[in-house]
């Protein structure tokens, strides 16, 4: 059961747009839950040049019939012309909590 629950990360700019992704993901039952988590430092290259920006990471705790909608909406409301969305397999997790994601996503 476990290795259809999924972790998607992505940074967001501001907490506008970090709270506009979760709520929407959330009301579209495609994560049952996101975590913001404010001030991770980003280093990365872009157009050649190194950058290093400020942002606010969002955890979306989901199952893989819901990742392709999620995806989708991510890249579709983004404001980065190239948002980080990954997706890490959720191995183990308590099954109460795990039975909670199930109940409410897609």
């Amino acid at each position: 059961m476990d290795e259809e629950f999924l972790l998607v990360l992505t940074t967001c700019p501001d907490p506008e747009s970090a709270r506009r992704l979760a709520t929407k993901a959330v009301e579209a039952k495609l994560a049952a839950c996101v975590n913001q988590l404010p001030g991770v430092n980003s280093f990365y290259s872009w157009e050649g040049k190194l950058q290093q920006t400020v942002e606010i990471m969002l955890l979306f705790k989901t199952r893989r019939p819901a990742y392709e909608a999620l995806e989708a909406l991510l890249r579709d409301e983004h404001p980065y012309e190239l948002p980080e969305i990954i997706a890490v397999p959720i191995n183990h997790g308590s099954p109460g909590y795990l039975k909670w994601i199930e109940d409410n996503t897609t």
